[in-house]
């Protein structure tokens, strides 16, 4: 799966974080005692002795089931909620250690996509040799019961609103896109919007590590999926086995915090798009340096929310859809000669590359349909923490802040951290150190120039961790394993099939 998809960062209103930071999500209730007992409570006994069905998936190789969950686990006896389960059996040679489950981030990302399309094909092979391969889309996303918000044509209206409100009457009208977009969510999916948090799909984790047998879970998960696995540790920690936390979150940052660490992270990213375009005969944004390179784009931005340019679709390409495509490329550095085409075809008044960039971030389909990841980024962010802002006047407060984080995209990002200030559920999240006393060793993986999660959130998770152990890789995208390292692979591996952590601190190139 494309890594840029992992974490969402900036549409608007998705995540406390704008699209992402709620977006990132962070936040999460602390486990109450009687989760982390060895035995299952006797209130949920139904729901981890209950028998799966595997069935033929339609794809080769896979087999799927739907497990049931307590829709409220505080009312476990108030309905159920059907998630949706997949696997690929261990190829061997040598002995099956268990199951390995994956999750790809998000919030909303499909764990299912994500393992059918990627990790149960592209892992290295002694890896999925010894482990069958499992992903459960969370609740709320994909195949598990998904929170739906907007119509195909309202979600193209919402991607086009202007996220950098110049007067009043944008700042009203980006506010009433927020509102749109939360009441549209309440009236097609208020049933579940109150049980989506990452507390709760943390607790299906576990039934499903005890109707597969594990007796702890094995665990991959990439940005928001690090969250997910180091809830699932302070819930359970006597359950907790081999956890990758690859491109991690910090849960004790407040979400404006987030928002702004993420904000510097996109910075950082393009200053080094921009030391490479400029290197380039063909750099749309100049061949000099990269405070050019940053001007010439800012220039192009402001050109846009003037005049918006054509696509060849029935939408025009703005500054908003343009700037969710310069920060969909930054994910990761092979987007980089695609983003330079765009940029110089959007200098010509041809907004398709960038449009089609964004389009790849928010998942939309060319038929106009959108899957639900955006949906339930914003469900799931704004559960988990409570909002950034709660109007416009502390939006603009914070907008020197966010300026000073990231010339080139900080104003974008601070207004996009608003929506979650009108979401119609209370967060039941709040931010807090995650130390999972008692857990085996974790793997934390941190790159020095993530974008999306930045460096220094993996050192903090590692730190907090009572048993962490902090894994570097020097370089630039989201996220490390998998990505071309064989230094962090090795290490990766090497745990996964004999449980032996790196070293605390090593680095990697």
């Amino acid at each position: 799966m494309d890594t840029r998809r992992l974490l969402r960062t900036f549409a608007i209103g998705i995540g406390t974080a704008g699209l992402l930071i709620s977006g990132c999500s962070g936040g999460g209730s602390s486990p109450s005692a009687s989760a982390t007992g060895t035995a299952a409570p006797e209130e949920l006994s139904s729901y981890y002795t209950q028998k799966l069905s595997w069935r033929d998936c339609g794809v080769e190789g896979f087999e799927c089931t739907t497990m049931k969950a307590p829709r409220d686990y505080e009312k476990p006896d108030d309905g159920d909620i059907g998630l949706a389960v997949s696997r690929k059996k261990a190829t061997g040679p040598g002995e099956r250690i268990g199951s390995l489950l994956v999750n790809p981030g998000g919030p909303g990302g499909s764990a299912i996509g994500y393992l059918q399309g990627y990790a149960a094909l592209g892992y290295p092979a002694p890896v999925r040799a010894r482990y069958d391969m499992v992903a459960i889309d969370p609740r709320g996303v994909a195949r598990s019961e998904p929170v739906e918000c907007l119509t195909g044509k309202e979600m193209d209206t919402y991607t086009q609103v202007d996220q950098t409100p110049d007067d009043e009457a944008e700042v009203q009208e980006l506010k009433g896109a927020f509102e749109k977009f939360a009441a549209g969510c309440e009236k097609r999916s208020g049933e579940i919007l109150p049980y989506v948090s990452t507390v709760d799909t943390a607790r299906d984790m576990d039934i499903l590590r005890g109707l597969l047998g594990d007796e702890k879970l094995h665990y991959v998960g990439a940005s928001y999926g690090t969250f997910l696995g180091a809830t699932y540790a302070e819930l359970f920690p006597d359950r907790a086995g081999r956890l990758v936390l690859d491109g991690a979150m910090d849960p004790s940052l407040k979400a404006i915090d987030m928002n702004r660490d993420q904000t510097a992270g996109f910075e950082g990213a393009f200053q080094s798009f921009a030391a490479d375009c400029v290197k380039q005969p063909d750099c749309p944004l100049g061949t000099t340096t990269t405070a050019d390179a940053a001007t010439a784009l800012k220039q192009l931005f402001a050109d846009l929310d003037a005049k918006p340019i054509p696509t060849g679709d029935d939408r025009e390409l703005g500054e908003s859809l343009a700037t969710t495509g310069v920060i969909a490329a930054m994910y990761d550095e092979a987007a980089w000669p695609q983003l330079r085409e765009a940029l110089e075809g959007a200098q010509r008044s041809d907004g398709s590359g960038l449009l089609s960039l964004a389009d790849s971030y928010y998942e939309r389909e060319p038929d106009g349909r959108y899957a639900n990841l955006m949906f339930a980024n914003a469900a799931v962010n704004c559960l988990d923490l409570p909002p950034a802002f709660d109007g416009p006047d502390a939006v603009e407060k914070a907008v020197p802040g966010f300026e000073k984080a990231s010339p080139v995209f900080g104003r974008g990002f601070a207004w996009a951290s608003l929506n979650c200030a009108y979401w119609p559920t209370k967060a039941t999240g709040t931010p807090h150190r995650t130390e999972a006393k008692g857990a085996d060793p974790i793997v934390v993986v941190g790159t020095t120039r993530d974008p999306a999660t930045p460096y220094k959130w993996s050192e903090s998770l590692a730190a907090q961790l009572s048993s962490g152990t902090l894994l570097t890789y020097d370089g630039d995208g989201h996220t490390a394993y998998g990505r071309g390292s064989d230094c962090i692979d090795t290490a990766i591996n090497t745990y996964l099939l004999d449980g032996t952590p790196p070293t605390d601190g090593k680095k990697c190139t």
